[in-house]
């Protein structure tokens, strides 16, 4: 955040058609980062999602984000995203304020590669609509 640099960017391939309903709807629902071990030292960052709304408002739309290393939680976030007019383009930026880790957790982190993971959950109206999953390594251009 400090910085304004943009540390990567996921976008839908352009001209890509919405998925139809016989698709696999876990299709998609999976990323992999790779980060520098510096990446672990932030202490904010921020992510721009761009999303639409179908034909029917949203009255309560929202996100809940776990990270996990083996297993065990290291940091968590809820964002509210609130109302969305139906038929809508919108945009949202998340502010993620990081938890200092521990130096030892930090080597770690960065000595097992895709150890680190999290899962994503979005609710419109309290109901799971959809589950993202990523993992992450810390260890790039090492």
């Amino acid at each position: 955040m400090e910085s304004g640099g943009v540390l990567f960017e996921i976008a839908k391939p352009e001209g890509a058609s919405e998925m139809s309903l016989s698709s696999d709807p876990n299709a998609g629902r999976y990323v992999r980062y790779e980060f520098p071990p510096e990446f672990l030292k932030l202490k904010q960052i921020g992510a721009t999602v761009e999303f639409t709304i179908g034909d029917k408002p949203v009255n309560s739309f929202r996100m809940v984000e776990r990270h996990y290393f083996k297993d065990q939680v290291i940091k968590s976030f809820d964002f509210d995203f609130g109302f969305c007019m139906p038929s809508s383009l919108n945009t949202c930026e998340h502010i993620y304020d990081l938890p200092a880790l521990s130096p030892d957790l930090m080597r770690e982190m960065v000595q097992n590669p895709f150890q680190t993971k999290s899962d994503s959950f979005y609710f419109v109206d309290g109901k799971l609509i959809m589950h993202n999953k990523a993992d992450y390594a810390y260890n790039a251009g090492m």
